[in-house]
């Protein structure tokens, strides 16, 4: 060490909690008192951090890298981020999405239209692999289908992201399926079919759920005349035709055939332009509009105009601006060894299986809170506890189980996350308000607590596999 250079030492568990119990209060005080945005609570926050991980030894430089280096892991969420905004600016100006919501209205009822969403968008994910696919396309029409209905926007938001983030978690397309067992140490599909035992019965619980709310609906008397007036607007504003749904189906069959997310939802914009050329008769300059600026409807029916005046890349950049300012207080946090710190604190505790369940459990639930990002939420932990989960004899599959359960799920529940941000975005409905009916979301992970405790599919490490694990 060179003369005058500060050591940089462990973090004690105070100077751990302070930017917490700091990014918690002022997050609290400032969006329940003020309604303000997260962003500059997020960056006060992020001072006071800066300010710990100083105390700790590190320099501004190794802030400012562990900044960087965060950032840097949501780089490629960004870009797809603001594509799916080029996406839905060019399918409404395409009329691709208000043909899905023209055919939607004319097929679905109320009764069963919250499971039917349920069930809609987790096959779209589970296909795709892609939660934020199927809210940004799907979701955006069922949306649209549940308004027209008469159904609350925050129960059609929760029964979108419920089923969107099934195929998330289950799809062995999906880059967090794949995470989650590479930080456990177990195969793939010994990981999805062991997630069976959990998810299955979330997502039968979910059913139930929106089956009961959407019974609430079925007696009602549909206001036909508002359907009408709805189906009006959209036949006057935009020439319907089956053929618009080409550009979903195709988006979803290259993603299926694993073409890379970004050009394959890059296709999905220039075929959402070609659309609009070919059926809507639109020019350059509006697309080249509609895809920057998003799509103004104009139809002087609200509720119309209301549903189909977004999308576009500059309609993005308020969740963008939003990922960064939690990426660098999450940054910070792991740079200064902060989430270790207190992921090891929570480890000391958990002497049982069930302890130790619930401690990954709450460990990235808290790191989806803390450091705002779904793949930090099963990194983090999944490196804290699998030397634990090998300790207590337990197979890796039970961690990745574990990390997705929590990690994966929870992520579209906080406003500040990557997830729930652009949840927010595409769906123009809040994460609070919308988290009482995400059912799955929050299910999954008691699911797996209880299971934990009673030691229910809780498969031990197999002889055979014990000197794998130990290698």
């Amino acid at each position: 060490m060179e003369k005058g250079q500060s050591e940089i030492r462990q973090p004690k568990v105070w100077e751990a909690l302070i930017p917490v119990i700091f990014l918690v209060a002022i997050l609290s005080f400032s969006i329940i008192k003020y309604e303000a945005s997260p962003h500059i609570p997020l960056i006060i926050a992020s001072i006071v951090a800066a300010l710990m991980a100083l105390r700790v030894g590190l320099k501004w430089g190794d802030i400012e890298k562990g900044i960087i280096d965060t950032i840097s892991m949501s780089m490629q969420a960004i870009i797809i981020l603001m594509i799916i905004g080029t996406v839905i600016g060019a399918w409404i100006l395409s009329g691709t999405v208000p043909a899905m919501i023209y055919y939607g209205l004319k097929i679905l009822s109320p009764g069963i239209f919250l499971v039917a969403t349920l069930i809609i968008s987790s096959i779209v994910s589970l296909a795709t692999g892609s939660s934020w696919t199927t809210a940004g396309t799907v979701g955006i029409a069922l949306i649209g289908v549940g308004q027209g209905l008469g159904i609350p926007l925050p129960m059609v938001a929760g029964a979108v992201v419920s089923g969107a983030y099934f195929g998330d978690k289950m799809s062995p397309l999906s880059d967090t399926t794949n995470l989650a067992p590479a930080m456990a140490g177990a195969t793939l599909f010994d990981h999805v079919r062991h997630m069976i035992f959990t998810t299955g019965p979330s997502y039968l619980i979910a059913m139930v759920v929106y089956a009961i709310l959407g019974s609430r609906f079925a007696g009602r008397e549909l206001d036909v005349a508002q359907i009408n007036k709805i189906l009006e607007a959209l036949g006057q504003q935009f020439n319907i035709s089956i053929w618009l749904l080409i550009p979903p189906i195709v988006v979803i069959i290259m993603v299926v055939k694993k073409v890379p997310a970004i050009p394959g939802l890059l296709s999905g914009t220039v075929l959402g332009a070609i659309f609009a050329l070919i059926f809507q008769g639109k020019g350059f300059g509006d697309i080249l509009s509609v895809l920057n600026d998003g799509y103004v409807s104009e139809t002087g029916f609200q509720i119309v105009d209301d549903l189909l005046t977004r999308g576009g890349m500059q309609s993005m950049m308020y969740t963008v601006s939003l990922i960064l300012c939690a990426m660098t207080f999450g940054g910070i946090m792991e740079k200064a060894g902060f989430l270790e710190k207190l992921a090891q604190m929570l480890l000391s505790a958990s002497d049982s299986v069930g302890a130790l369940v619930s401690a990954t459990i709450f460990s990235s639930i808290f790191t989806n809170i803390v450091a705002g990002d779904q793949y930090l939420s099963i990194v983090i932990p999944g490196r804290m506890f699998k030397s634990a989960f090998e300790k207590k004899g337990l197979a890796p599959k039970n961690l990745s189980r574990c990390l997705e359960d929590a990690g994966t799920l929870t992520s579209p529940l906080i406003p500040w996350n990557t997830c729930g941000a652009f949840m927010m975005g595409a769906l123009g409905v809040h994460p609070f308000a919308y988290l009482p009916f995400a059912v799955l979301n929050y299910v999954n992970p008691l699911v797996s607590m209880f299971y934990g405790f009673t030691g229910i599919t809780m498969e031990k490490i197999k002889p055979e596999q014990a000197n794998t694990v130990k290698a």
